[in-house]
């Protein structure tokens, strides 16, 4: 029986009310195992105008009631980490190591909301001018949005609604239709860790209801990580109607490697980072540069070790890579394999005729390698979310480092070396918002913010850390002033010795 994934505003389940539907599949099998319900314009308004009502008291909650909220969520958050690993299983496809991965990944930005207490911290000058005091305070803004990926329905959720809810806000979340089924059970373990009607809300849906919050007049700022040009029209879309917006947007992040670098530590690197999570992340690392001399021994290691990588079921546990989210996704992704060869690379790997055995309609795609990848092939030039590696040849650092800086993208890199000079160089002259050195995928730890240049990010702030504490309140400050209670008038005794 196809079950049916709702709305959740004002605390509990809100039965779409639309007639419009989205199918969910089991990207194993194929087969359609859930709808979910697309919200209309109304029902966002009801999202928001129920939000909004809730920041009335939320917004004014001490910290210690919030905190404490925050505390009980992540232990509930603790505590089921499995089953909502398994539910990102069911309707992204990867395998549950990596589900369970994604899930202690949004536990450390639980963790640092539930310390938001120093992020909030304001500042104060004393004695500025005769008895005059300068404060700077922070304060939410009301009620803000998130629009999250497919590709982590539990995790990109985290890194905004916790920092959010913890400064004071209210929140409004619109998950991908395509795994919408993790997102409504964090709703519903912040409720039973105590959280206040309306202050968390989830609504489904497509267009339509992005386009409402990000022109709805109640939305204060919105907060999105997907592709580029959907971050590109957000941004725009959201800035012209007077919002606050971070849009993380997409990637091609570079692993360069040079010729004194541990190649069997380098192959593992790419490996993992290029096809974990069959490469449906933004920090994927998709193209390997290699200089000098070392890059045939480089790509027969990675070969060797890509041939070996399990593909099958999520929920098998011997499984190391699972399905690609639909069908359509997994074609274009076997379509750049497919004209690699016509655009002048050598295809080491084609894993686009892969199949499961038993699981004959799921969305299969093997790992695939090309090397010496020009530049001008469309496999280097789009982000392919999936398993596909590229290598290009680079003859000196200099030549490699200015492959990497023409890229549009800005998002992650990572150098592989054993020499600190050479690293010291890269992290500072790569034009990339986070640099990993002999670390593949450098995502930073929850206190310090995610957050790539370029074509990579839209807006001024990164997510998460101290930016995201940032970009969740606004900035005042207060001067004031006091009279001496010496110069009281008269008839108030407030026993200080009177001036003469």
């Amino acid at each position: 029986m196809t079950k049916t994934v709702n709305h959740w505003i004002g605390g509990r389940t809100v039965e779409g009310a639309s007639g419009t539907y989205g199918p969910v599949t089991d990207p194993a099998t194929g087969e359609v195992t859930t709808k979910v319900a697309f919200a209309s314009v109304e029902e966002v308004d009801a999202a928001v105008a129920t939000a909004k009502e809730a920041f009335a008291g939320w917004g004014q909650s001490s910290l210690a009631q919030r905190t404490s909220i925050l505390f009980r969520f992540r232990a509930l958050l603790d505590a089921h980490r499995d089953e909502i690993a398994a539910l990102i299983t069911a309707e992204h496809g990867k395998v549950h190591s990596d589900a369970l991965g994604e899930v202690a990944r949004g536990l450390e930005i639980v963790d640092l909301a539930c310390g938001i207490t120093v992020q909030l911290k304001g500042e104060l000058s004393t004695q500025v001018a005769s008895r005059v005091d300068v404060a700077a305070i922070r304060q939410p803004l009301g009620v803000v949005a998130g629009i999250t990926p497919f590709n982590f329905p539990a995790m990109v959720p985290m890194w905004m609604f916790p920092i959010a809810i913890a400064c004071g806000n209210t929140f409004v979340l619109k998950p991908s239709e395509k795994d919408p089924s993790a997102s409504v059970r964090l709703a519903e373990l912040l409720a039973e860790a105590g959280l206040p009607d309306g202050v968390f809300n989830v609504v489904h849906g497509d267009k339509v209801a992005v386009d409402r919050l990000l022109e709805h007049p109640d939305v204060k700022a919105v907060s999105f990580v997907g592709s580029t040009p959907i971050a590109r029209y957000i941004h725009a879309t959201a800035s012209a109607h007077g919002k606050r917006v971070q849009a993380l947007g997409g990637a091609k992040n570079h692993m360069l490697v040079l010729p004194d670098a541990d190649l069997d530590a380098a192959a593992d690197a790419a490996v993992s980072a290029a096809y974990g999570s069959a490469g449906e992340r933004c920090m994927a690392i998709s193209a390997v540069v290699a200089v000098g001399a070392i890059g045939d021994e480089l790509v027969d290691r990675i070969r060797e070790r890509a041939e070996k990588i399990k593909i099958g079921p999520g929920d098998d546990p011997a499984s190391e890579m699972g399905p690609l989210i639909t069908k359509a996704h997994r074609d274009k992704v076997a379509s750049y394999v497919t004209g690699a060869a016509a655009e002048g690379c050598e295809v080491v790997l084609d894993g686009t005729g892969y199949t499961v055995d038993g699981y004959d309609n799921g969305h299969w795609i093997g790992i695939s390698l090309l090397d010496k990848v020009p530049t001008t092939a469309k496999a280097y030039q789009d982000e392919i979310f999936g398993p596909v590696l590229c290598v290009l040849r680079a003859e000196t650092y200099e030549e490699a480092l200015d492959l990497i800086n023409a890229s549009p993208f800005g998002n992650g890199t990572a150098i592989f070396t054993r020499d600190g000079g050479a690293a010291r160089r890269f992290q500072l002259e790569v034009e990339a918002g986070m640099v990993g050195v002999n670390v593949p995928i450098p995502v930073p730890v929850g206190y310090h913010s995610f957050g790539g240049w370029k074509d990579s990010l839209f807006g001024d702030h990164h997510i998460y850390g101290n930016d995201g504490t940032h970009f969740y309140t606004r900035g005042k400050v207060v001067t004031t002033r006091w009279p001496d209670p010496a110069d009281a008038p008269a008839g108030v005794d407030l026993g200080f010795p009177r001036h003469s």
